[in-house]
């Protein structure tokens, strides 16, 4: 694809499409999450961040392995920019807690940026430091951004699994609110 950057592709339509991959706890949650927004052509769950190649989710559940749950989201940055997925990152999971997100505990569940180029860490550093200057969470953001590694998707039964499992206890429980959550904040952004 010439003339594209690393990270990027054409759609059908002949825009570009970009891509982002976060670490927000539980992939469950952040990929019903982005799934529901504007310019959002795909998020796929998986893992990154690690040691051994082609990890499955019993290895990762580890935390051995070193990888963390993660989406990729393949996105229209005309239609969603980078920084407002970065909003809704920062909104819907706590960035402060390190290696854990509520009952969720271990490496595989930090919280992470990994970029795909030097703006997406240039605006990912701006945007946590904006908000530890802000204070807008009770602690400081313990949010990780690292250069993107192999992203390796999870087992087909981990993809849309709230669309597929929206009654399932955990989704109930965790993914649900924050899928209400950005529906109410960001009701502009929803499709």
């Amino acid at each position: 694809m010439t003339g594209m950057g690393f990270g990027q592709a054409a759609d059908e339509t002949g825009g570009t499409l970009t891509k982002a991959t976060f670490a927000g706890g539980c992939f469950w949650c952040t990929e019903a999450v982005y799934a529901e927004l504007k310019g959002v052509k795909s998020v796929t769950s998986g893992y990154i961040g690690g040691q051994v190649p082609n990890p499955t989710y019993k290895q990762v559940c580890t935390g051995m392995t070193g990888h963390a749950e993660a989406i990729e989201i393949e996105y229209d940055p005309q239609v969603v920019p980078f920084e407002k997925l970065l909003e809704v990152f920062f909104t819907t999971h706590d960035p402060t807690t390190l290696n854990r997100q509520g009952a969720d505990v271990g490496t595989q569940y930090r919280s992470g940026v990994f970029y795909h180029d030097a703006e997406q860490k240039r605006i990912a550093e701006e945007v946590i430091a904006k908000l530890n200057a802000a204070r807008m969470f009770p602690g400081r953001i313990v949010t990780e951004v690292t250069p993107a590694s192999t992203f390796y998707p999870a087992e087909d039964y981990h993809q849309d699994y709230f669309a597929n499992n929206p009654f399932q206890p955990y989704c109930q429980a965790v993914a649900a609110p924050k899928v209400e959550k950005v529906r109410k904040v960001f009701k502009d952004l929803v499709k």
